[in-house]
């Protein structure tokens, strides 16, 4: 048995992977920027060595991080969603999901409605912003948000296994493999889920937000994009880009496989212009806000 499993297996290695990935996206790593030596970040963790090393594997294996023998392990591509501070002039065209959320909780009363294949690029943005409420920085009177994701019935194109069988008695292990590929996407996806809503919720138990409404549906749809609405105010949108990555698995496999990777989409911003209704903009944002309302009431699982 690993280290790594030894220490609570794949939980410890899930939470110093998504820590790593959150200091990515909210700065505190810049592109080129040295991580710690593998030591000093077990330390930091309390976790080994062997963890480290796998939690850096992956990230290398997401192409965010690279590793030299005597260079350490340097950061360079940024996620999309790097989180900055919105700015007063106007937004670009392509946009990051950090200043979108800003912009939310800027507001007296917050309101996201988000469509997405996963919950994990919003769990690091509210869990900022949950911070930036406790700092005083923000006072929001009211969080209302509601999330779509895929039905946890179907099977998706994604993540899977590169090749395919291309010989007898090859199918049914592929398909293991598949099955495999699939639950650990969807343990990930439950994970950020849970976090992402027990940090509004402990605002509110907290006294922090007076009201606060989340609730999560799924509906019988793979999203080819992922969509995030301020109603009646403004829309991010991206399509998901397949690409070929090594994953690994929790007892050390290395799956070469066909995934998507959230924290790399590239956003539209589309604006709600009120004093011009037919605008693009605002078009687009009734269109989808339509679209989303009419998932949520009609297309969504049994509960």
């Amino acid at each position: 048995m690993s280290a790594g499993r030894g220490e609570g297996g794949g939980r410890e290695f899930e939470r110093v992977l998504e820590a790593l990935r959150e200091q990515l996206a909210d700065g505190t790593y810049g592109l080129h920027a040295a991580l710690p030596a593998q030591r000093d970040l077990a330390a930091e963790f309390g976790v080994s060595r062997d963890t480290v090393q796998r939690v850096l594997g992956e990230l290398k294996s997401e192409g965010w991080v690279e590793s030299r023998q005597g260079s350490g392990t340097r950061v360079i591509r940024l996620p999309i969603h790097a989180a900055v501070r919105p700015k007063a002039e106007p937004a670009p065209v392509r946009v990051s999901l950090g200043p979108f959320i800003a912009r939310a909780f800027d507001r007296p009363d917050v309101r996201l409605d988000v469509f997405t294949l996963t919950s994990e690029s919003l769990d690091a943005h509210i869990r900022l912003q949950a911070e930036r409420i406790r700092a005083g920085e923000i006072e929001p009177a009211a969080i209302t948000l509601r999330m779509l994701l895929p039905s946890q019935r179907l099977e998706l194109p994604y993540p899977r296994p590169r090749t395919l069988p291309d010989a007898t008695g090859r199918e049914d292990s592929a398909q293991r493999l598949r099955e495999r590929l699939q639950l650990r996407f969807r343990g990930i996806t439950e994970r950020h889920t849970a976090s992402l809503l027990a940090a509004l919720r402990d605002l509110r138990t907290e006294g922090l937000v007076p009201s606060v409404d989340v609730e999560v549906r799924h509906v019988p749809l793979v999203p080819a994009f992922k969509l995030y609405l301020r109603p009646e105010a403004e829309a991010l949108h991206g399509p998901y880009e397949v690409v070929e990555r090594t994953i690994l698995l929790e007892d050390g496999t290395e799956v070469e496989a066909l995934d998507v990777l959230g924290l790399g989409s590239v956003l539209t911003r589309h604006v709600h212009d009120e004093g011009d209704a037919g605008s693009g903009g605002s078009l687009f944002v009734q269109s989808m806000q339509a679209w989303f309302n009419s998932c949520w009431e009609l297309l969504t699982d049994p509960a």
